[in-house]
């Protein structure tokens, strides 16, 4: 088993720089032009003169590591001149995020010290809590997460008496890092989704592009790598925006990791070597070492063995050289695995026993217990039974207590071929039962056991077998309605003649009929919406087994199971919603981001974007269900048949004059040439029955309800647009 940057350290969360301390940098550019403007003009040796060059230091971080020291020597000079204790201040704290940045972390914190006792001297509150925050960061490169937690929450404290949103987000990011390091991902979720709520309220864009690639990388932890790669494309276009290089070599290298993840390694290795190329520009080496780390891995898969060793050696001179110990222990395990595959356990447990001796100074013993069963398998090799037994069984200890199935996989398999070379055939049949039950659990990445799945078919079995007698019994039930609705015209006519002979008589039974042939009509449209409904989700479910079928029989194994994995869970959502008249705005849009992964998953050469306006309360409208998703699924089937890429689907909400309006927008070949194209016998299923469901929504709702389909053409653009004014009422 081999590792990379992303299942060993997942701090690809951004630490990288102090950039979120304090006030997020906005108009970079803009800035630094007129701060050097100010201080050529301005020929003063005073304490203004000092906080512009710290200024111009601080925004200069972004651009020019190298000339930020002569800004922060000429203000250190004029400050100790003045005897200007703030002065001296922040010249430590800007000279500790220089360090900090090329992880000098000794000499980072010496400055940091420095600066909090000049900040306590004046009482800068301000001041002092923005060096609690740098301790945090430091304490976070260090892997010191308690001590981060604790400075984060000082930092806090004094934000909050001061009012500074901006500040109060940047904790709360600063936060959710250590709780995404040590696998707190909902505590790291939550604390981040409240950091880009206040860095929306006060229009920081730096903030949310910030909180996006966090949540990018949260997400790739947890397997969602669709949001993991919206996410982190929405930071990388602000980046590009604003010329951040630092942020753009970052976000490359996450992007590059989830294709990773996908096993489109070609796509990965693209962006890792785009990253790299960046990293070396900036000489930021810890990323240096992770591209490194990430494109050998990537030649390993490849069993381009020559390649991949290049590559890991160069991490490891990269992570040696800022003593990043981490880093290093990573590289000394991939190396150690190369040699393995090559037939050299001797030079492969050398490094094996490198990186344990690393890890254990480090106490990181997710690396001890990778590189422990490394050396089980040297001495497996050499056919050193006894010492293999040894490690194995200390290897497979460490990752029962850790929770590390991988690491149990390989620690059963090995315990299983050693027992057998010793003639142990009972243990080793043991250890090998345990060794497939690892591997099942492994194969479903939520952890789903082979039980649960079947419950799950067996449930969804049920639900659709119940749907079809559901259906057998509404069609009885609309013709039912349809004759009494015939007899209720015939007791008209009837009732008209009756007029003939007695007046009086005919007016009582004409306010009779008319007041049972409106329930009638009434309840014949509840009925005909209601079957419509449930002709809808057997026609999804049929699509998606057809399409899982393809990926089995094409042995597509992994790419099937995430499929399944995620189709059970819009299964669920679009049963529980089909029971129902109306649902929550929320939860639709729920199933259709769900059915969007989904389809993600089938075709990546589509990309999908789904915006709803701030004014909209999803959780206060409910709309019929499944009025969306049928188009999506028509502009996925018809829209880009002769497009290769840059195939773009975007869903738009908004409220406009209380009208729930939805438009989805394809870049397709338009409606007016896919009509032209194809049969017009072959209109999808589920659009014909949205649109007949809006007829019946409209009277049902008393509110208008309508579709417009349109070549966007007419837009001077392309493609086409699906207008939907949806029916909708409001929570209390």
């Amino acid at each position: 088993m081999f590792l990379n940057h992303s299942n060993i350290n997942f701090k690809t969360i951004i630490t990288f720089s102090f950039l979120l301390i304090v006030q997020l940098l906005y108009s970079q550019n803009n800035k630094i032009d007129s701060l050097k403007i100010e201080l050529n003009n301005y020929k003063f040796n005073d304490t203004i003169r000092v906080n512009l060059l710290c200024d111009l230091a601080h925004v200069t971080l972004q651009t020019d590591i190298k000339l930020i020291k002569r800004y922060l020597e000429e203000a250190e000079s004029i400050s100790n001149t003045l005897k200007y204790d703030k002065g001296k201040a922040r010249v430590f704290y800007l000279k500790g995020i220089l360090e900090n940045i090329n992880s000098n972390y000794d000499s980072s914190l010496q400055f940091f010290n420095k600066a909090l006792k000049y900040y306590e001297s004046v009482d800068d509150k301000k001041g002092i809590a923005d060096v609690y925050t740098a301790f945090g960061i430091t304490n976070y490169d260090l892997s010191q997460y308690k001590q981060a937690l604790e400075n984060y929450k000082k930092a806090t404290i004094i934000y909050k008496e001061l009012d500074n949103k901006r500040a109060i987000a940047t904790s709360l990011i600063n936060s959710g890092n250590v709780y995404s390091e040590l696998g707190s991902y909902n505590e790291a979720i939550s604390n981040y989704k409240e950091a880009l709520h206040l860095s929306k309220i006060i229009n920081d864009e730096d903030g949310i592009s910030y909180v996006q690639s966090n949540l990018g990388t949260v997400y790739k932890s947890q397997g969602n790598y669709f949001l993991a790669i919206d996410n982190f494309n929405k930071s990388l276009y602000y980046d590009e925006k604003t010329k951040d290089t630092l942020g753009i070599a970052h976000k490359l290298n996450d992007i590059g990791e989830v294709y990773s993840f996908l096993n489109k390694q070609n796509k990965a290795l693209v962006y890792h070597k785009k990253s790299l190329d960046y990293s070396i520009k900036l000489g930021y080496k810890r990323l240096i070492a992770v591209n490194n780390i990430n494109i050998g891995n990537i030649y390993l898969q490849n069993n381009e063995y020559e390649k991949a060793i290049q590559y890991f050696e160069k991490a490891l001179r990269a992570s040696e050289e800022i003593n990043d110990l981490k880093q290093a222990s990573i590289a000394y395990i991939n190396i150690g695995k190369i040699h393995s595959i090559q037939n050299k356990p001797i030079i492969a447990r050398k490094n094996y026993t490198i990186a344990k001796k690393i890890s254990q100074e480090i106490n990181n013993k997710r690396v001890l217990c990778t590189s422990i069963l490394g050396i089980a398998q040297t001495y497996l090799y050499e056919n050193e039974n006894k010492e293999a037994l040894l490690f194995a069984h200390e290897g497979k200890k460490m990752a029962k207590e850790l929770d590390l199935l991988e690491n149990q996989k390989e620690a059963s398999k090995l315990l299983s071929e050693i027992y057998k070379n010793i003639g142990d055939y009972k243990n080793a049949l043991l250890n090998q039962e345990q060794f497939k039950v690892l591997s099942d659990s492994i194969l479903n990445k939520d952890n789903i056991e082979k039980i649960t799945q079947l419950e799950y078919e067996y449930k969804y079995k049920k639900e659709l077998d119940d749907a079809a007698e559901r259906e057998i019994k509404l069609t009885k039930t609309v013709a039912s309605t349809s004759k009494d609705l015939e007899k209720s015209q015939r007791n008209l006519l009837l009732g008209i003649i009756t007029f003939l002979i007695v007046a009086m008589v005919l007016s009582s039974i004409i306010f009779f009929l008319k007041l049972r042939n409106s329930k009638a009509k009434t309840q014949n449209i509840i009925t005909e919406q209601k079957l419509l409904r449930t002709q809808m989700t057997p026609h999804f479910i049929f699509n998606s087994l057809s399409v899982l079928q393809g990926m089995i029989l094409n042995k597509e194994e992994s790419k099937s199971v995430s499929y399944l994995s995620k189709f059970s869970k819009l299964l669920r959502i679009t049963l529980e919603n089909s029971r129902d008249k109306t649902v929550l705005l929320s939860q639709e849009l729920e199933a259709v981001k769900n059915y969007l992964a989904l389809q993600h998953i089938e075709n990546d050469k589509i990309t999908f974007q789904l915006n709803a306006d701030n004014t909209i309360e999803t959780n206060k409208i409910k709309v019929p269900p499944m009025l969306i998703q049928p188009f999506v699924e028509n502009a996925i089937e018809h829209a880009f048949n002769k497009q290769k890429e840059n195939c773009i689907i975007e869903i738009k909400l908004t409220l406009v004059d209380s009208k729930l309006i939805c438009v989805i927008l394809d870049n397709g070949i338009g409606v007016d040439s896919s009509e032209r194209n194809f049969n017009q016998n072959k209109k999808s299923l589920a659009t014909k029955i949205t649109k007949e469901r809006l007829g019946y929504l409209s009277k049902d709702f008393k509110m208008e309800a309508s579709i417009a389909i349109e070549d966007r053409s007419k837009y001077d653009a392309q493609g086409t647009q699906v207008t939907i004014e949806m029916p909708y009422t409001k929570t209390v």
